[in-house]
């Protein structure tokens, strides 16, 4: 059949796998509904944290606000390398209300160093609102 190696790995990937690939600096997609109904995508960091997905969004993020209308959203992280993908379809909760010094502070502090490495200091000082938690269906 030749030399497939070119794929990457394909095929369901396993709970260590997924928490491994989670860890990684790869952005997700949030999908939810908009106040008209309309699908809205938007990419936004994440963190797993083993049976949730957590998302904190920007103090006037349109789509937490959608979040907190319709709770159904969809989260998925990929990469193009290597085609590993997690999806999951979830159910959005507010975890507190905002604040300065919540439980959110170090998952973001934890997001901003993946994503940004040395330049974390500096983002963690914007406006922030509450951390939504995404729990559902086991990703894969």
């Amino acid at each position: 059949m030749g030399d497939k190696s070119w794929r990457g790995r394909v095929g369901r990937l396993d709970a260590t796998e997924i928490s491994t690939f989670l860890a990684e600096a790869h952005l997700a997609r949030l999908a939810c509904l908009d106040d008209a109904g309309w699908p809205c995508v938007v990419p936004c960091w994440h963190e797993w944290n083993g049976s949730s997905f957590w998302v904190i969004s920007r103090e006037k993020s349109a789509w937490a606000l959608y979040l907190a209308n319709d709770s159904r959203c969809a989260i998925c992280v990929n990469e193009a390398e290597e085609l590993r993908k997690v999806v999951a379809r979830c159910t959005a909760h507010t975890v507190e209300d905002p604040n300065s010094s919540g439980e959110w502070v170090p998952i973001a502090g934890r997001m901003s160093t993946r994503y940004l490495g040395e330049n974390d200091p500096k983002y963690l000082g914007l406006p922030w609102i509450s951390p939504v938690g995404c729990s559902g269906s086991t990703p894969g």
